[in-house]
């Protein structure tokens, strides 16, 4: 039955009156659904235009070298494919006192970065002293400085002719002063602890600085004393910052080069100095390429556990 002439539908209200919904689907029935508003999606060709080049510029400068490594760590001198080359490598007693090297300094420089890094953002984030903000902000400088900078600033103060010994050797008369430890692994040990802490320091004073210091007030005000304050309040707020730096470090020392090389200790061997010996000192290549997967793997893994720790205090 069709309306009288002059009386208005639900597609077609009158002036002034709110439309019902019905009547908006009439008018915009494009609008209704799920993509509502949503500008329209590109073509599948025109994403995958974006996509590529970064894929391609990954493959090229990272995924194919390394590719290529593994493909050379199972090449022996002789041709062909094998893993004989791991076999001999494993059987090495240089790469076995190399492996044991650098894994003995990188958990030792990490336990040391981990404390005295923890120590140290402490008195710099909670006790006032003048002068705070500009070490701190000096940490985020050092962070830019190169190891070997570092490394050769300890020789200067303890090298076998540096300020130290120096100084020994004036006033005692002595013929040479008694700081040797640079060309041994503590020296490495220590110019490891001396570079790598402020990795440590830096994720801590950001945590510190996320801190309600309302707990620590109140804490105090009920008489905790400052070992119940940094036990119990300060640490498990820090322990996702201490899991983050601490693991960056024991990555960086297990790949760390200058630091071993500019201390000038020749008995310290380690698995990244092992591979340029064997590379360019031996010219074996097939077993410098072997090293090296050794240590990327080691380093991924540790990678993959750090994820995993990560994760798990909530970093």
């Amino acid at each position: 039955m069709s309306s009288p002439p002059g009386t208005l539908t639900e597609s077609h209200p009158a002036p002034g009156a709110v439309p019902t919904r019905s009547a908006l689907r009439n008018i915009c029935p494009q609008r209704e659904g799920k993509g509502a508003g949503k500008p329209p999606e590109r073509p599948r060709t025109q994403r995958a235009f974006w996509v590529i080049p970064p894929v391609l510029a990954l493959v090229l400068t990272f995924l194919y070298p390394l590719a290529l490594l593994v493909q050379q760590s199972f090449t022996p001198l002789e041709g062909g494919t094998s893993v004989q080359p791991y076999v001999d490598v494993f059987e090495d007693p240089a790469f076995r006192e190399a492996l044991g090297t650098t894994v003995w300094l990188a958990v030792g420089a990490t336990v040391g970065c981990l404390v005295l890094g923890f120590v140290l953002a402490l008195v710099i984030a909670f006790v006032p002293f003048p002068g705070a903000k500009g070490v701190a902000r000096f940490v985020d400088v050092f962070l830019s400085f190169p190891s070997f900078l570092i490394t050769l600033a300890l020789l200067f103060v303890y090298g076998t002719v540096g300020m130290a010994n120096g100084l020994w050797t004036d006033v005692t008369g002595a013929a040479s002063g008694p700081f040797q430890f640079l060309t041994t692994p503590w020296g490495v040990l220590l110019a490891e602890i001396t570079y790598f802490t402020p990795f440590v320091m830096r994720p801590l004073l950001a945590a510190f600085s996320q801190l309600d210091t309302a707990q620590i007030e109140a804490a105090s005000s009920l008489g905790a004393k400052a070992p119940r304050i940094v036990r119990q309040v300060i640490l498990p707020e820090a322990l996702p910052a201490l899991a983050a730096g601490g693991s960056l470090v024991l990555i960086m020392c297990l790949n760390e080069f200058g630091i071993v090389l500019f201390t000038g200790a020749k008995g310290v061997t380690t698995l990244p100095t092992l591979v340029y010996s064997k590379a360019i000192l031996e010219s074996d290549w097939t077993a410098a390429c072997v090293v090296a997967v050794v240590n990327v793997v080691i380093s991924v893994g540790l990678y993959g556990l750090y994820r995993v720790v990560s994760r798990r205090v909530g970093a």
